[in-house]
């Protein structure tokens, strides 16, 4: 039903346009979303705050184009006032490594498997033959070094850089290496912008094929630093099925958009899960819906991944699923994103 009534929706605000913009609202309007919940409508569309005047009647409009839908018991209009990125400035990066490719591992929220992904990409990459490396720019929760089985304390070198700790034959700098496992990262932003440089120029990364960062969830200050102060390559955004994920999925995209990082594609983690007793195929968070957002927004859909035991296992063991068990139908999937990685740089 949801879906129908999502349908509907769009069918008739086609035939709105963004009073700035002028754009459509259809599903191919980046800044437009839609959640469906108990047949109540939720719609939520971006603008620039400085034009937040000529939108004082949209909410009428939208509201009246959407009154003769059967089933549709309310609406709910938000427009959310996000300042556009100047990136006439962003030409001198602060951050410099000697990197081939740089990829931002990104989403909108916390909880999708976002760190679980960076390092079995990393691992399928590296066993391609790539020379990897792995930024844990998640400041505030970092996940890398019990992911990847690694706790010392990095060295600093005779050019008081610091050495990444190595695991499977790939280089790991994270915030975790810094501080306690226990000790909790209260720091502002300030500090957060510092350590982000210091892990990003600070350290002895050597050369590279590909250093994969795991960003912090959201859109904050942490991701704008690093997307408008390196040189990233592409960015990966993951996201589970369901719309509540899917609304700052799209944000996320919007942000990279407007910074000019281009966006390697969106990949749909927790898809599924396969019961081990009946065999069953169970859709816990809905399933499908990031390959359809990815249709309307004209980004490439990288592949879905199922809610696996082993991998879980493996994460909490710090031994990647691609590395200790390379054969599985979890491994292959990662193998499988990883392969269309690489063709995209050849």
């Amino acid at each position: 039903m949801s879906e129908q009534l999502k349908t509907a929706i769009f069918e008739k605000l086609k035939n709105l346009q963004d009073p700035i913009s002028k754009m459509p609202l259809d599903q191919k309007n980046p800044n437009l979303s839609i959640v469906i919940e108990n047949e109540k409508a939720l719609i939520s569309l971006i603008i620039d705050p400085n034009e937040k005047d000529k939108f004082e009647n949209f909410t009428t409009d939208i509201k009246n184009s959407l009154q003769n839908i059967s089933n549709l018991q309310s609406v709910n209009v938000v427009f959310t006032a996000e300042q556009k990125i100047k990136t006439s400035n962003i030409s001198s990066k602060k951050f410099n490594i000697n990197a081939k490719n740089i990829i931002a591992i990104a989403s909108g929220k916390g909880g999708v498997g976002k760190s679980t992904f960076t390092v079995n990409l990393a691992a399928a990459l590296k066993l391609a033959g790539n020379k990897i490396g792995i930024l844990d720019a998640d400041i505030y929760g970092p996940s890398v070094p019990r992911m990847m089985g690694v706790s010392d304390k990095p060295k600093a070198n005779e050019n008081n850089k610091l050495i990444p700790l190595i695991s499977n034959d790939i280089k790991c700098m994270s915030i975790g290496f810094l501080v306690g496992v226990d000790t909790p990262t209260i720091w502002r932003g300030p500090m957060v912008m510092k350590a982000l440089e210091q892990m990003y120029n600070g350290v002895e990364w050597g050369e590279l094929d590909y250093l994969l960062i795991d960003l912090p969830p959201g859109t904050g200050d942490a991701q704008l630093t690093l997307a408008q102060n390196s040189k990233l390559t592409g960015s990966i955004i993951i996201s589970t099925p369901q719309d509540v994920a899917l609304i700052d999925a799209r944000k996320g995209i919007n942000m990279f958009n407007k910074v000019g990082v281009n966006i390697l594609g969106i990949v749909e983690n927790m898809s599924y899960f396969i019961c081990s007793n009946c065999n069953e195929k169970h859709e816990i968070f809905s399933h499908g819906g990031v390959k359809e957002e990815s249709k309307k927004l004209n980004v490439d859909f990288l592949g879905e991944l199922p809610i696996d035991k082993d991998l879980r296992i493996g994460s909490d063991e710090g031994n990647p699923i691609c590395i200790s068990n390379p054969k599985s139908e979890i491994a292959k999937k990662y193998f499988e994103i990883a392969n269309k990685i690489n063709l995209r740089f050849k």
